[in-house]
């Protein structure tokens, strides 16, 4: 009988990394570049100086790794959703009617 050697994949449930950023975040930098490359050729058709339009794509290229970067180090892979749920948490619950319950309940009626 031959022996057969099979890999054993340990990456497996692990969100996919690409040079430091985790999971949706390649996806938010990758339409962020889009939308720079937009703005590049916007403005460029406007008629804007190539010297002026460039710093500013630059500029906000620069932002947008930043923000991008920051965000994937801070919550991670999922992190970022469950901070939008956790602000959408309300603070505190009200009852209007809560006084109903405080009230001792009258047991011979």
């Amino acid at each position: 009988m031959a022996s057969s050697k099979y890999t054993i994949n340990k990456g497996i449930n692990k969100p996919i990394e690409f040079r430091g950023l985790k999971a949706q975040y390649i996806a938010y930098l990758a339409v962020g570049l889009v939308a720079l490359l937009l703005l590049f050729a916007i403005l460029y058709l406007i008629g804007l100086s190539t010297f002026i339009t460039l710093p500013i794509v630059g500029l906000c290229a620069f932002a947008l790794f930043s923000y991008v970067y920051r965000y994937s180090r801070k919550y991670g892979a999922h992190g970022l959703m469950k901070e939008a749920a956790y602000r959408s948490l309300p603070e505190a619950i009200k009852g209007k009617r809560l006084y109903r319950l405080l009230q001792p309940q009258n047991k011979n009626q």
